[in-house]
């Protein structure tokens, strides 16, 4: 599944915590080239709806600095799913949220970078 490569890809990400997010998406961008996913930036899903990363493979990649506030969080990725072109969300977060398994039927995870340094905060 195009979602687990993708997981893959940046599982073993390694950000310092005062990186910026323009350092993120160079990060993220960097690491799924090295891996052979072919993707685009600041793609546009719907009038309205642009999301950081899509791959190829139909996976959304959404980037927040900080610790997003969920519900606005879950209403911009509601949005996002809206969008045929859109079939799984990985969602990168420096510190993490508890999101749903599934939103409006399609795969989403979260992947924390403070998890990946031992220290993750929900």
């Amino acid at each position: 599944m195009e979602l687990e490569r993708v997981v893959q890809a940046l599982g073993p990400l390694r950000v310092t915590l005062s990186a910026s997010e323009y350092d993120l998406h160079k990060a993220i961008a960097s690491a799924l080239e090295t891996h052979g996913i072919q993707f685009h930036r600041e793609a546009n899903l719907l009038p309205g709806s642009r999301i950081d990363f899509l791959t190829d493979g139909g996976v959304g990649i959404e980037v927040k600095k900080g610790k997003p506030v969920r519900k606005a969080l879950l209403q911009q990725l509601q949005r996002y799913c809206a969008s045929p072109q859109i079939t799984a969300l990985l969602v990168v977060v420096e510190r993490s949220v508890i999101l749903p398994r599934n939103i409006a039927g399609k795969p989403c995870k979260v992947l924390s970078l403070h998890a990946l340094w031992g220290i993750a905060l929900p």
